[in-house]
């Protein structure tokens, strides 16, 4: 792994020494697709002492935002700073984020911090609820009182970047397909059109190889060593030609709704590899728009006419 950046995971063990720590703040992010209120009713019944929630679509999604009409577009970089001042984050705040679910919600808020920029540091508690559950450790039913930065004065205000970085648009993308390595974190049946329980067509982007997300992770829930991931990563990554500008073997990583997709960024950051881009979008977004889908378990090829699409749609 790359040693000019932290490590984006820390242990159960390392996050239970540091619960009395006010300079940390612990969020779970537990959620449940087609359930609305379920992650809460989770959190409300059970966390780790000094845990907060925050919601997928409540928290961490704009209906309008960047990706729509994705199922969860990104929010203004402006309204999600003040959402997160409000949880009580500062810039000199290290952010843990939690789940229950092999990491794939709480990597959402990992990117999103640490894509603007946040000095204080967001990890991933490797190997979730369950590993801190296995280790026995601490758990509570008490909501923790949030005091936000802007009122408090030990704490300073939070500054993050005003633009989502290395994110791309539904034609920006359709005009680069088949000179770049589109990663799809979706379970193998969607990708391939068996079955679709969300979106409006069942299949692919073109082009797009199926990655899913769950093989990130070992048997424990935890993330793969680094070189394994990276053997994995480099197995998928088949860069296609220099593009207009020139570049070529860029990576972006897509899936749903532009979620798990995050968990790919985290695993190529672990792996030591270069940040890909993501498509906020992702197939809910595609999907919606009438696009071009493919079926079957090849990548397919990219329809021309998806190369003539206007830019930044």
């Amino acid at each position: 792994m790359s040693t000019d950046r932290p490590s984006p995971l820390i242990p159960v063990d390392a996050l239970a020494t540091r619960l009395g720590d006010p300079s940390v703040v612990i969020v779970g992010t537990r959620w449940v697709l087609g359930r609305p209120g379920d992650g809460r009713a989770a959190y409300d019944a059970c966390h780790s002492p000094r845990a907060i929630h925050l919601d997928l679509d409540a928290d961490l999604s704009d209906p309008a935002g960047f990706g729509a009409p994705g199922r969860h577009p990104l929010p203004d970089p402006a309204a999600f700073e003040a959402r997160m001042a409000a949880a009580g984050v500062g810039d000199g705040t290290l952010v843990v984020a939690y789940d229950d679910g092999g990491g794939w919600v709480a990597s959402r808020l990992w990117w999103m911090l640490d894509n603007l920029g946040h000095r204080g540091g967001v990890a991933l508690l490797d190997g979730g609820w369950q590993a801190w559950l296995a280790a026995i450790l601490p758990t509570s039913t008490d909501v923790p009182t949030v005091i936000p930065t802007v009122m408090s004065p030990r704490r300073r205000s939070l500054h993050l970047g005003r633009h989502w970085n290395r994110v791309i648009a539904r034609n920006d993308l359709a005009a680069r397909l088949g000179r770049l390595t589109l990663l799809d974190a979706r379970a193998g049946p969607r990708y391939r059109g068996e079955t679709e329980p969300i979106d409006p067509v069942a299949g692919h982007i073109p082009t797009a190889v199926s990655a899913p997300w769950e093989a990130n992770l070992g048997p424990d829930g935890r993330l793969l060593p680094a070189d394994v991931l990276r053997r994995r990563f480099d197995a998928l990554l088949v860069p296609g030609p220099p593009d207009a500008s020139g570049a070529a073997g860029e990576v972006v990583t897509s899936c749903g709704s532009g979620v798990s997709a995050c968990h790919h960024a985290l695993a190529l950051r672990v792996a030591g590899l270069p940040d890909p881009i993501l498509y906020a979008g992702s197939y809910s977004d595609w999907s919606r728009s009438g696009l071009p889908v493919a079926t079957g378990p090849e990548p397919g090829a990219a329809p021309p006419e998806l190369h003539e699409l206007p830019s930044r749609g």
